[in-house]
């Protein structure tokens, strides 16, 4: 896109944070299996004040010959072949949340997503890996850039760790609903927000004219 349209565009230099969490059957993109994945959308306003709009979110169908270990079961609480539980296959899962990801760079003016998370890049490849495996063309994400929460957590409030970083920004937290796609994407979401926000409160990077 030639032009900068919108807050959101001029704000992140023409790219879309999209908040992504993915549960997961382990730590190696390649041979562990993707569970869940929740996608938070955000909007920012003419005043610069950014927020989350609206979560994206599928249970997954593990990816056949992938694995799952039991330790990461232990910890999500996920049992990937319950009968109620409505899961996509990965290509479509992917598909459902990459539309809705594409239809809102097109609405905010933007080029390209870039990918929210929380240790950002254990998801972004999680991400990439599935997008490989499925052979998905119209991936909307940055393929290596993200903004990592634990990292400006620690900038902000001296805390990485997601439970105490969204605490020390003064958010709720509810350590029962944890490890869940859609609550740690909610929950990064809103501490993304709080630190753009509060960076903007502190003077940093106000809309101002241009000569």
């Amino acid at each position: 896109m030639s032009e900068v349209t919108s807050p959101m565009a001029a704000r992140f230099r023409g790219f879309l944070p999209v908040v992504v969490d993915i549960e997961t059957g382990g730590f190696d993109p390649a041979g562990d299996a993707m569970l869940e994945i929740a996608a938070v959308l955000l909007e920012m306003d003419e005043e610069g004040w950014l927020r989350p709009t609206q979560t994206l979110a599928h249970h997954v169908e593990p990816y056949p010959g992938l694995n799952i270990a039991q330790a990461s079961l232990d910890i999500t609480k996920i049992d990937p072949y319950h009968p109620f539980r409505v899961a996509l296959p990965e290509r479509e899962a992917l598909t459902a949340v990459f539309r809705e990801v594409r239809r809102e760079l097109r609405d905010r003016g933007c080029n390209r997503a870039v990918l929210v998370g929380h240790n950002a890049a254990f998801d972004l490849a999680f991400l990439n890996a599935a997008v490989g495996r499925n052979q998905i063309k119209r991936n909307p994400f940055h393929p290596f850039s993200c903004f990592d929460t634990a990292t400006l957590a620690g900038l902000a409030f001296g805390q990485t760790v997601l439970a105490r970083a969204v605490q020390a920004a003064g958010l709720e937290w509810r350590r029962d609903d944890a490890h869940s796609a859609i609550y740690d994407a909610e929950c990064t979401a809103e501490l993304f927000c709080r630190i753009v926000n509060q960076w903007r409160s502190l003077g940093g990077w106000p809309p101002r004219d241009t000569p």
